[in-house]
């Protein structure tokens, strides 16, 4: 009976993959004499919006000397501002039955609220304070520089295996920001001064430096009138944004080290150099990295997990950022399984996709998979709004969101050769041996 309950929903699922697949997603993107960009797509399919704010800064913007603000601003933005009181900005959204978060990576912030569809304007009204005259305090910034301190904590400090990006970031990259995690520098935050923070919100801020991107069921005529009320009034900022036009050099060969963790199994973590998000090669080595590690049937958790039970996980990561890219594959030591075997099987399975054409049903179904994955990621009106802020950001391009299947579907079997043979290789690397602590004799 279980099993047929699951196959009735797989085929759900298909028929309404298979609906959405050749369906344009529709939108309005125009600009307000400020500079903000807007984008709205007007869906009447359920009585929800979703109201987000991209703005493009994240830790690539930061003085090498204060690492770690544009992930602060994630939360102290969450503060309060002339109109809305300390700590009472998540109590509207929840009160008014929605909910909220937000993120930040290498290239840029995104807030974001969910809401029933006759509560957008207070999603209008937040976001604008936010940007207009929210409040740089002292007592909000030391409240929030315990908040990150604490975060850092439980995700990187005392989470197994927790500082591996810190750890590749520091050795990939030597010249560009890209160096240094999100999460920056506890020491940076504590010694920046009151002036230095008002002077990141002022700087990046600002309606032209944002991209306010709001799916779900409006009307979008009034939608309109709104948020120029909502919004027209910001001024437009006037600092320069600092945007870094360093180029990384080639790494220049196989970098190597060894980190002493807390942890009980050993694992493996290779960094290959990669290129920068869009153009062939980087839609080319996503289908490579659906190949290594898509799922239960990919070859990575084939071979390293069921086939040799050398790792109890195998993974790879495609970590594509504005301007450069890496390519990071990982395994986790089952027991005493020596961590330079692990290696070489690691090895062996990478480079399998160096000699010759991947198989077309494999081929295929890795194909399938991302098909599958884009077509889900815009089910939702949060999903939406993303990705058109994203490509808007990123390519320039927000219908891209309406082109992009095309681009993964021009993707031959030679095109992931020959990205594997370009990338893949050992002068192109960083690769940490993640050890356990000795533990302390007793006497």
């Amino acid at each position: 009976m279980q099993k047929k309950s699951v196959l009735f929903f797989i085929c759900i699922l298909t028929l309404c993959i298979t609906q959405v697949i050749g369906q344009t997603i529709q939108f309005e993107k125009y600009t307000l004499p400020n500079g903000l960009k807007v984008i709205l797509h007007e869906d009447h399919s359920a009585p929800v919006v979703a109201v987000t704010t991209l703005y493009h800064v994240g830790s690539k913007n930061e003085d090498t000397a204060r690492t770690g603000f544009a992930h602060f601003f994630e939360h102290l933005l969450f503060e309060g501002s002339e109109n809305i009181k300390r700590g009472e900005f998540d109590k509207y959204i929840t009160n008014a039955g929605g909910a909220l978060n937000a993120n930040t990576s290498q290239d840029r912030t995104f807030y974001y609220e969910l809401l029933p569809s006759n509560q957008v304007e207070l999603g209008l009204w937040l976001e604008s304070e936010r940007m207009m005259h929210a409040k740089i305090e002292q007592i909000g910034v030391n409240t929030q520089r315990e908040v990150v301190k604490e975060e850092k904590r439980q995700r990187v400090d005392n989470r197994p295996y927790g500082s591996f990006l810190n750890e590749v970031l520091k050795r990939a990259f030597k010249v560009h920001p890209y160096q240094w995690s999100p999460i920056g520098s506890m020491e940076h935050l504590n010694s920046a001064k009151l002036e230095e923070f008002i002077n990141f919100y002022n700087t990046f801020y600002v309606p032209n430096n944002c991209v306010l991107s709001i799916a779900g069921d409006f009307n979008k005529a009034e939608l309109k009138a709104k948020i120029e009320a909502y919004f027209g009034p910001i001024k437009m900022g006037t600092k320069p944004i600092p945007r870094p036009t360093i180029k990384e050099p080639a790494l220049g060969g196989e970098v190597r080290d060894v980190i002493y963790d807390n942890i009980q199994l050993p694992g493996v973590f290779q960094a290959y150099r990669a290129p920068r998000q869009g153009g062939d090669e980087y839609y080319a080595f996503n289908v490579l990295s659906t190949l290594l590690s898509g799922g239960e049937s990919s070859r990575m958790n084939k071979t390293l997990v069921d086939k040799k039970q050398q790792a109890v996980a195998a993974q790879s990561v495609p970590f594509f950022n504005e301007d450069e890219g890496l390519f990071i594959a990982l395994s986790i030591a089952n027991m005493g399984v020596k961590i330079e075997d692990l290696e070489k099987s690691m090895d062996s399975v990478v480079n399998e996709l160096k000699m010759g054409l991947v198989g077309e049903r494999e081929f295929q179904k890795v194909k399938n998979q991302i098909t599958t994955s884009l077509v889900t990621g815009n089910t939702t009106m949060a999903g939406i709004a993303e990705s058109l802020a994203n490509n808007e950001v990123y390519f320039g391009d927000a219908n891209l969101i309406n082109t992009e299947l095309d681009k993964y579907n021009k993707v031959t079997r030679q095109d992931v050769l020959n990205v594997a043979k370009k990338y893949l290789n050992k002068d192109n690397r960083i690769v940490l041996y993640y050890l356990p602590k000795e533990k302390p004799t007793t006497k």
